[in-house]
């Protein structure tokens, strides 16, 4: 039921409209009303269809013991879970990031909340790059951010910086990048991200104030091929880092991650205070005292990603045979792949009765694909491709008829 004009705000009215077509997917879609049925093939989001990893389990049971009267009570930003994260960080992104740079949170969408909140005057325009995750739109309108919308290079899946550098207006106050790219699996070269800083530094310099660049980079550690990543919190100063545990660990249910400030960021302090005052008041958006008592542990952890990587390139060659038309990702746990035909939701249908299912392009502003989740079991996978060829062939049978 669409919320009344007189019982919710405009805002709410708007944030309705912008996350019905997600929330009907999660809640009524033929993938809702079949979700855990043993026999479909869910290729859908990130969700674990293997037991979880054995070192998890059983840290979680480790840090369950209670080591003193305060371990279950109030937890914030704590010392130990801190350093844990500072010192990781550090190591990845060479720099001297310090524990008081770090801010727990319940996960990337409570980082990211923080941020917006942190950053954001009303009507302040915050740019996003398209295809985008899920919710970047409505969680920038809800902050009373303008969300500015930049596409990707459908050639090359890589950052446009012509169109980003046309969107800068004086009400400019951030731009999202997400790499490793989710849908896409584009990591963005080191190039990409020097040429990006020169223009967010010119804009600033042009604008009097600062455009600060967020990076979201919740797939950092979920890179194949042994590739490299750079954070672009290494190029530009004014870089808020966002991530989240639950995709390496394979654990999404299970919330734990950060904003970190790097230290050379100007007005760090100020900037910190901030965050923390706004983490109580967002609904206590610190991580769980478990999950940061276990944090040491978790730290160490990583999804197994020779068998992810083995599901890539098996699911890659296998779509590509059959003559789908498939990207091989660089990173993340997804698949773009061209929908034969250019009405994808109609194509994500027929796979649908098929008992496979997966997320249709036009949910991620992508016509014309979808997404595969390489989450998938391999037994999912087992039964999947004969059925996408019998799909092909669908399309081709109708193409013809």
């Amino acid at each position: 039921m669409k919320p009344s004009a007189s019982a919710t705000s405009a805002k709410t009215k708007r944030l309705y409209e912008l996350v019905t077509p997600l929330r009907q997917f999660f809640f009524e879609s033929p993938w809702a009303k079949r979700f855990g049925d043993p026999d479909i093939c869910d290729f859908t989001i990130g969700n674990p269809h293997d037991l979880p990893m054995t070192a998890f389990t059983e840290a979680m049971r480790h840090w369950t013991l209670p080591q003193d009267k305060y371990w279950y009570s109030y937890k914030m930003n704590e010392d130990k879970a801190r350093n844990v994260a500072a010192t990781s960080l550090a190591a990845s992104h060479g720099l001297p990031f310090r524990p008081r740079d770090i801010f727990l949170t319940n996960g990337s969408i409570a980082a990211l909340a923080v941020v917006f909140d942190t950053i954001l005057n009303s009507g302040d325009e915050v740019i996003f790059i398209s295809p985008p995750w899920f919710m970047y739109e409505a969680m920038i309108v809800s902050a009373g951010g303008t969300p500015v919308k930049v596409r990707i290079d459908e050639n090359s899946f890589d950052l446009d910086l012509r169109a980003i550098a046309s969107a800068i207006t004086p009400r400019t106050r951030a731009l999202i990048v997400n790499s490793p790219h989710n849908p896409t699996g584009k990591i963005y070269p080191p190039p990409t991200l020097r040429e990006l800083a020169k223009i967010l530094e010119s804009a600033t310099a042009q604008n009097g104030r600062t455009v600060y660049l967020i990076s979201d980079e919740a797939y950092r550690r979920i890179v194949f091929d042994q590739r490299q990543y750079l954070s672009p919190a290494t190029c530009y100063p004014h870089t808020f880092v966002v991530y989240t545990y639950g995709k390496v660990l394979l654990a999404p249910g299970q919330r734990i991650g950060y904003v970190a400030l790097p230290p050379h960021m100007p007005a760090a302090d100020q900037i910190g205070d901030a965050i923390q005052a706004l983490q109580m008041i967002k609904g206590w958006s610190f991580p769980n005292a478990l999950m940061q008592h276990a944090l040491t542990d978790l730290e160490q952890m990583s999804v197994d990603m020779e068998h992810l990587q083995r599901k890539r390139d098996r699911l890659v060659a296998a779509l590509r045979q059959q003559g789908y038309a498939v990207r091989t990702p660089e990173a993340t746990f997804y698949i773009i792949v061209r929908s034969p035909w250019e009405d994808d939701t109609q194509f994500v249908e027929l796979l649908n009765s098929l008992d496979i299912f997966c997320i249709p392009g036009s949910l991620m502003d992508f016509s014309a694909h979808f997404r595969l989740s390489l989450t998938a079991s391999d037994a999912m996978i087992d039964r999947a491709l004969p059925k996408f060829a019998q799909a092909l062939k669908k399309f081709a049978g109708d193409k013809h008829s």
